[in-house]
């Protein structure tokens, strides 16, 4: 047999609030509590845009209902993050959220806040909820105890929620296995922080109906104080009856036409913002507020109030199933002030509203070929771009590492290079520009050492001084030069000088050795005689290699 969800809900505000901030809906398949936070302009907005953009979600047939829940919940949030963005005085608002998503035999959970799920099941009453407050974290760390959490001056601070400080915030996920019989409680921390948890447990397990449960509830936190406003949301897993599956069957063949003037409509709504809120007057009567200055009059592209248009939509969902709606919520529904989303959210579900279809792959949305072509261009282009920049990238530090010179070693001599030492695979970073007759073995083993691993010069100039310093300190370590004999024409006299040696002399310079030696008259007979020419290895010279 197929496992529906029964239901009760109510919701009130606290004698110290002015505006309920809680939202709640329950139906057949879906159960939520949202208590929203952010003062005069914001809570209600937050909780109120939260469950009514999870409201499609009370269906049977999701294809993964292990992650649509907290898919949904995670778009809610970038809802409320847009909502800021229009309307920046809705800054730092937020919102709890505790939900049940029942689909086969499965409940899939999410929670986050301090909002509280309790189960009865097989005779066993617990809390299945973590608190993300400040005062848990102690708790769970040892730092404090449960006792003295109740009076600590933090208790409410929150450590996780719904808004705009966190754009994928951390849920609490669970999947239990459903059995006819259990029973759940979703409620606000308005009920937690009056009602202690053992009397809670009472009335959930020894009440006449789950009606019953719920009036107990809130009729006990407003005996108490009620500080906070309060929700309540009771749910039970019962075997559906053949009536009930004649209703659900008789409601999926009966749907609405498409009102192609109402879609059109909310295709034109541009973003804006709207939010509800519940005034307590002095007689205890309750008045629609709106938080954003102008919104109720505010109209789309075809002149129909915007906030009409988005009203209608959820009518007509919620007309089409069983269904309890309650807090701020069920108020911005009645009145159409609902908060409005971006354009692309509301064309979204535009179609499914008035369809009463979710996209599935037996009925996609008329906007699915259009978002699948979008798709299809925008990552080849993606990476076309990705190429081109990273293609460019390359191109200049090439041409950056041309600009670079070094003095390294090319078979034995010192050379300079042009570009950086470096290589990258197989691609040459650097290239020869001149190469000396200098030879590593007339160096020092030191700088043979630092030749081998580069010498880096700020440019040319710089690698031609140091190549200089490398050649006066080759010659130093150079032989002394080999004197080689010159010959002279034959019979030609000269006389001696009395300064001459008796020995040919050579120039210790440089300059002086390169060229030929001057004959020296011979002491005895003064008859000239060829003098030898000293020669100097090329590679002592340290000119360049032709």
């Amino acid at each position: 047999m197929a496992l529906i969800l029964r239901y009760a809900a109510r919701s009130d505000v606290g004698k110290s609030r002015s505006k309920n901030d809680d939202s709640a809906y329950a139906g057949h398949h879906l159960a939520v509590v949202a208590d929203g936070m952010g003062g005069h302009a914001g809570g209600d907005v937050a909780s109120a845009s939260t469950v009514l953009d999870l409201v499609h979600l009370d269906r049977s047939d999701h294809e993964d209902p292990a992650n649509v829940l907290a898919d949904e919940i995670q778009t809610a949030n970038s809802i409320l993050s847009e909502l800021v963005q229009t309307s920046p005085k809705l800054a730092g608002m937020g919102t709890t959220v505790t939900a049940l998503l029942l689909h086969d035999d499965r409940l899939e959970f999410a929670h986050i806040g301090d909002s509280r799920a309790y189960r009865l099941k097989n005779g066993t009453f617990e809390q299945v909820s973590i608190d993300h407050t400040f005062v848990q974290r102690l708790i769970d760390e040892g730092r404090l105890r449960p006792e003295e959490a109740e009076v600590h001056p933090h208790r409410n601070v929150l450590m996780r929620v719904l808004g705009d400080v966190d754009a994928s915030p951390e849920l609490d996920l669970a999947s239990h296995p459903a059995e006819a019989g259990e029973r759940w409680l979703l409620s606000s921390d308005g009920l937690d922080a009056v009602v202690p948890d053992h009397v809670i447990e009472d009335a959930v397990r020894y009440s006449d109906s789950l009606q019953d449960t719920v009036d107990r509830l809130v009729e006990l936190t407003l005996e108490g104080g009620a500080p906070d406003n309060v929700t309540v949301v009771m749910i039970e897993v019962v075997e559906a009856t053949e009536e009930d599956l004649a209703a659900a069957a008789v409601r999926l063949n009966t749907q609405p036409e498409p009102d192609d003037a109402l879609i059109d409509d909310a295709a034109a709504v541009p973003a804006a913002t709207a939010s509800t809120g519940r005034q307590n007057n002095d007689d205890g009567t309750a008045a629609a507020a709106s938080v954003a200055d102008g919104a109720a009059d505010a109209v789309d592209l075809s002149g129909n109030p915007i906030g009409a248009v988005r009203a209608d939509l959820i009518r007509r969902e919620l007309s089409t199933r069983p269904h309890v709606l309650v807090g701020a919520a069920a108020l911005a529904t009645e009145t159409g002030q609902i908060p409005i989303v971006t354009q692309h959210s509301t064309q979204r579900r535009a179609a499914a509203l008035l369809t009463h279809k979710a996209p599935s792959a037996e009925s996609p949305a008329d906007d699915e070929p259009e978002e699948s072509v979008r798709r299809g261009w925008i990552v080849p282009a993606f990476l076309a771009v990705m190429s081109i920049l990273l293609v460019a990238v390359l191109w200049f530090g090439y041409l950056w590492t041309q600009t670079q010179y070094f003095v390294s070693q090319y078979e034995g001599r010192v050379a300079i290079y042009n570009g950086v030492s470096q290589n990258i695979g197989p691609i040459q970073l650097s290239h020869l520009d001149t190469a000396y007759n200098i030879r590593l073995e007339s160096l020092p083993v030191y700088q043979q050492q630092r030749l081998n691993s580069s010498i880096p010069a700020r440019d040319l100039e710089h690698a031609e001084e140091i190549v200089e310093s490398l050649r006066v300190t080759s010659r130093r370590n150079c032989p002394d030069p080999a004197p080689t004999p010159t010959p002279s024409p034959r019979g030609e006299r000269s006389t001696s000088s009395p300064t001459q040696a008796a020995s040919p002399t050579a120039s210790p310079s440089p300059e002086a050795a390169e060229s030929t030696a001057t004959p020296t008259a011979s002491a005895a007979g003064g008859t000239s005689t060829p003098q030898p020419t000293p020669t100097i290895p090329p590679e002592c010279l340290g000119g360049p290699v032709e």
